[in-house]
C-alpha cells in the first residue's frame, strides 16, 4: 500500500515539474515579446517626437481642469436683460439697438433639433420655481403631428409674494419675451403663443400689447415670421388675479374660460393642454433667455454657475435691506454676497440678520447661520432644506416677529386655495387658526408637533403644489425657530398666571 502511494507521489511530482517547465518557457517567451513591444514603442515615440507628448499633456490638462469655485459678480457684457431698470427705450427701435431680433431668421431656419440642442447644452432649468430641465420639457412637444395644432403658453401670472421679476421683463423688455416666444415656439412646432398675464399688471400688459403690435407691423411675428416661412401668432390673455392660476393646468382652464382650478395629471399638458391640444407652459424668464442662448451658444450660458445649476438668473431682494432691488446675477452666487453687493446689505448690518426666505413665500425660511455660506442655486438650497423657487429673497432682521410673518403667509394661502382638495381646503384653514394662536402665545407646546403633522398631511397630497407651498413655511419655522415659539407660549402662560 505504501509503495503504491509513493509511486503515485513520484508520478504527481514528475507531472508538476514538467508543468512548471512549460510555464517557465511560456513566461520567458512572454517576457521576450514584452521587451520587443517596448522597444517598438520606444522607436515609435522617437519617430513621433515631441508632438505626441504635447498632445498627451494637452489631453491630461483638459481632464484635470479644476472645477469653477467662484461665482459672481456677473459682468455687464454677459447680462441678458440689459434694460431691466427701464433706463432705455422699451419699444422696437430701442430693442433693436440692444441686439434683440438679431439673426432671428437664421435661428429659426436652423431648425427644431438645433434649437433644442442648444437649450439642452445650456443646462437651462425652468425659472418659474420647479427647475425642470427646459430642453427636455420643450422636447416633449417634438413629436409627429396628429393633426392638432400645438401651443406655447407663457405663465406671466406671477402671484408669488415677494416675486417681481417677470413684470420687469414685460414692462421694460417686452420684445425680448416676444422673440423668446417665437424661438421657443419654433422649437416645439407651436402654432401660437398665449401670454397669460396677471390682471393687476396693467402697465405691463399695455406695454406688451404695444410691443406685439410693433412686431406684427414689422413682420417679426405673424404670417411668415421674420421671413422664415414659419407662421406664429402671439396673444395676450389677462387673468383676474387668482394666485391658483399660476399653476399650469389651472392657467389652462382659465384661458379656456373656466374656473381656474387645477386638473388631475395625467393627461399632461404636452398631450392634452389648452383647447385639448398639445401645450407647453413656460415661465416668462425661461422663454425670454432662449434667443440669447441660441445667439451666444449653449456652452456660453452653461459657463455660469455650478453644474446642473447653470446660467444667469433674475433675483428679487426685498425686506429689511438698505436698497431692495431686482438684479441679474450668476447662478450659485453666495446669498451673503448677493445681499451685500446688490441690496446694500441687511438693515443694521449682517449681524442683525434673523433669517431669509430665499425663493418666494412658499419656500422654507433659513436662519442666519445657514445664510452665511449657502449658494443661490437649486442644489445647495435643497441641501439646506429649502428651495430656490423664483429666487425672490425676502430678508428679515431681528426686529421681525417671525411667527407673525409666517402666519400672514399661511393666511394668504388659505385665502387663495381653490378648495378642490380636502387636505388643502381643510388643512390650511386649521394651520391658519393655529398659527394666529401661536402669534399670541395662546396655545400649548404640544400643538407645535400637531401643526407639523397637519403640514405633513397636506404636503404631497393635493392635485397642485399650493398645498406644499402652504406647508413648507410652517415646517421651516418649526425647524429653525421652535425655541421662539415655545418662549412665546411660556410668556403667555406666565402672564395668564400673573393675572389670576
Amino acid at each position: 500500500m505504501e509503495r503504491i502511494q509513493s509511486i503515485l507521489v513520484i508520478s504527481v511530482v514528475t507531472k508538476i515539474s514538467s508543468t512548471c517547465e512549460l510555464i517557465s518557457e511560456s513566461m520567458l517567451s512572454l517576457s521576450r515579446s514584452l521587451v520587443a513591444a517596448l522597444a517598438r514603442s520606444q522607436v515609435v515615440a522617437g519617430q513621433c517626437g515631441t508632438n505626441a507628448l504635447l498632445r498627451f499633456n494637452c489631453t491630461s490638462t483638459q481632464q484635470e481642469k479644476p472645477k469653477k469655485t467662484k461665482f459672481g459678480p456677473l459682468s455687464d457684457q454677459n447680462r441678458i436683460f440689459t434694460n431691466l431698470y427701464g433706463r432705455y427705450d422699451w419699444r422696437l427701435k430701442g430693442a433693436l439697438s440692444r441686439g434683440d431680433w438679431y439673426k432671428t431668421k437664421e435661428i429659426l431656419l436652423k431648425g427644431v433639433d438645433w434649437i433644442l440642442n442648444e437649450v439642452k447644452v445650456s443646462g437651462l432649468r425652468g425659472r418659474g420655481g420647479a427647475g425642470f430641465p427646459t430642453g427636455m420639457k420643450w422636447g416633449f412637444m417634438n413629436k409627429p403631428s396628429d393633426g392638432r395644432p400645438k401651443y406655447l403658453v407663457v405663465n406671466a401670472d406671477e402671484g408669488e409674494p415677494g416675486t417681481c421679476k417677470d413684470r420687469e421683463i414685460m414692462r421694460h423688455d417686452p420684445h425680448k419675451l416676444l422673440e423668446g416666444c417665437l424661438v421657443a415656439g419654433r422649437a416645439m412646432g407651436a402654432r401660437a403663443a398665449y401670454i397669460y398675464i396677471r390682471g393687476e399688471f396693467y402697465n405691463e400688459s399695455s406695454n406688451l400689447q404695444v410691443a406685439i403690435n410693433e412686431a406684427y407691423a414689422a413682420g417679426l411675428i405673424g404670417r411668415n415670421a421674420c421671413g422664415s416661412g414659419y407662421d406664429f401668432d402671439v396673444f395676450v390673455m389677462r387673468g383676474a388675479g387668482a394666485y391658483i392660476c399660476g399653476e399650469e393646468t389651472a392657467l389652462i382652464e382659465s384661458i379656456e374660460g373656466k374656473q381656474g382650478k387645477p386638473r388631475l395629471k395625467p393627461p399632461f399638458p404636452a398631450d392634452i393642454g389648452v383647447f385639448g391640444c398639445p401645450t407647453t407652459v413656460a415661465n416668462v424668464e425661461t422663454v425670454a433667455v432662449a434667443p440669447t442662448i441660441c445667439r451666444r451658444g449653449g456652452s456660453w450660458f452653461a459657463s455660469f454657475g455650478r453644474e446642473r445649476n447653470s446660467g444667469t438668473k433674475l433675483f428679487n431682494i426685498s425686506g429689511h435691506v438698505n436698497t431692495p432691488c431686482t438684479v441679474e446675477e450668476e447662478m450659485s452666487i453666495p446669498l451673503k454676497e448677493l445681499i451685500e453687493r446688490h441690496a446694500g446689505g441687511v438693515r443694521g448690518g449682517w449681524d442683525n440678520l434673523l433669517g431669509v426666505i430665499p425663493g418666494g413665500s412658499s419656500t422654507p425660511i433659513i436662519p442666519r447661520s445657514v445664510c452665511d455660506d449657502v449658494l443661490m442655486d437649486f442644489d445647495d438650497l435643497i441641501r439646506t432644506q429649502t428651495a430656490l423657487g423664483t429666487a425672490a429673497v425676502i430678508v428679515m432682521d431681528k426686529s421681525t416677529d417671525v411667527i407673525r410673518a409666517i402666519a400672514r403667509l399661511i393666511e394668504f394661502y388659505k385665502h387663495e386655495s381653490c378648495g378642490q382638495c380636502t387636505p388643502c381646503r381643510e388643512g390650511v384653514d386649521w394651520m391658519n387658526a393655529i398659527m394666529w394662536r401661536f402669534v399670541r402665545g395662546d396655545a400649548r407646546t404640544a400643538e407645535i408637533d400637531m401643526i407639523w403633522e397637519i403640514s405633513k398631511q397636506i404636503e404631497g397630497h393635493t392635485i397642485c403644489a399650493l398645498g406644499d407651498g402652504a406647508a413648507w413655511p410652517v415646517q421651516g419655522l418649526i425647524r429653525h425657530f421652535r425655541p421662539t415659539m415655545e418662549t412665546r407660549i411660556a410668556e403667555f402662560q406666565r402672564k395668564q398666571q400673573a393675572r389670576a
